[in-house]
């Protein structure tokens, strides 16, 4: 079935790169385009797409309140488009956790030329994206207010094993990945294990991310930096653009930051990740695969299953898209698939095991 295709885009170089992208595939359709999402409107609602491409700066009516106008009424896949620039970088965070289901990074200059050097990705996204299920987005989710800690007030550590050796918990995430995370991470107490996470993400984006669900954690967040200790109420995600591994020294538990070739296409890989918690960490480990397309990390969750770790998948139900856990359920790689909204009480059910 072919993928119909609308672009909102104040740039007529990158509608016209987009529009050359798409005409090259068969299982893509380019099914109408505009400057603006106030000339967007009527189009889009004749076209009826099977995904929206958004930048985020426009004329007239930005492409963040766009998008909640459209996932508050009648949601549709939307794929940012949105340049490098800290407030792009901001922004177009805001919008992933206003539903968009990914972003594709693009710098100021030389976009025709990047666009057609990314011509796969894009491609391998919006393909990706119109299989996913936005939801209808109407207030802000209830889980995120009532995990922020009182304003001047310390997090109160609730149990004896926020003293206790760190048994680590890998998780691996892509497309849909950035809301999964925030819901499972503000589930979390301030004392929950130490986290380590690959997040299918640009660079410059993990810093901002990071930060942003720090806010409104019990937990610490962070991007992850070479040669950081993972803690009991700490999480640590993966620098866009590099890989993270999970080292062990003096019964301590540390992540090393290194740069390197893509591995499954990526980098971070959430491969890289698992890989590295098997070798130091075995069975003490708990892995975790979550919503993305493609199948990276569903090799390095059978190792990590077959040296004795515990695995868990999210189910398809409540993937945006259900590729990565797939993947790793097909392997035989996966101790039990849970809906998003277990996952964070496996993680300390496993905590608290002896």
């Amino acid at each position: 079935m072919t993928v119909k295709v609308f672009v909102v885009d104040d740039s007529a170089v990158v509608r016209q790169a987009i529009a050359h992208i798409l005409s090259g595939n068969a299982e893509l359709e380019l099914v109408g385009s505009a400057p603006n999402p106030l000339l967007a409107v009527d189009a889009i609602r004749k076209s009826s797409p099977d995904v929206l491409l958004l930048d985020i700066e426009m004329p007239g009516m930005d492409g963040l309140t766009f998008l909640r106008q459209v996932m508050s009424t009648n949601p549709i896949p939307t794929v940012i488009c949105s340049t490098l620039s800290t407030e792009g970088s901001k922004i177009a965070l805001e919008a992933l956790s206003a539903g968009a289901v990914a972003v594709l990074a693009k710098p100021k200059l030389g976009l025709k030329q990047f666009l057609d050097d990314s011509r796969r990705e894009m491609i391998q996204t919006l393909k990706a994206a119109a299989k996913s299920r936005p939801r209808l987005r109407t207030s802000v989710p209830d889980h995120a207010a009532a995990a922020k800690p009182a304003a001047g007030r310390a997090p109160v550590l609730s149990s004896i094993h926020a003293f206790a050796m760190n048994k680590p918990v890998v998780i691996g995430s892509s497309t849909g990945g950035t809301q999964a995370l925030e819901l499972v991470l503000t589930s979390l107490p301030a004392d929950a294990p130490g986290i380590a996470i690959t997040q299918h993400m640009p660079e410059k984006f993990t810093a901002m991310y990071a930060q942003r669900l720090s806010g409104i954690c019990a937990m610490k967040v962070r991007e992850a930096k070479d040669g950081d200790r993972l803690e009991r109420g700490l999480a640590l995600i993966a620098p866009g653009g590099l890989h993270m591994q999970l080292r062990k020294s003096a019964g301590q538990y540390y992540v090393h930051v290194v740069d390197g070739p893509p591995v499954n296409r990526h980098k971070p890989s959430v491969d890289v990740l698992f890989k590295s918690a098997s070798e130091c960490a075995g069975r003490d480990a708990l892995g975790i695969i979550m919503t993305g397309m493609g199948d990276d990390g569903a090799r390095g969750m059978k190792i990590l299953h077959d040296g004795g770790a515990r695995t868990i998948a999210q189910n398809e139900e409540t993937c945006v898209v259900f590729g990565m856990p797939k993947e790793a359920i097909k392997l035989q790689a996966v101790d039990d698939i849970l809906p998003l909204e277990q996952i964070a009480r496996a993680i300390l059910q496993f905590d608290s095991r002896a």
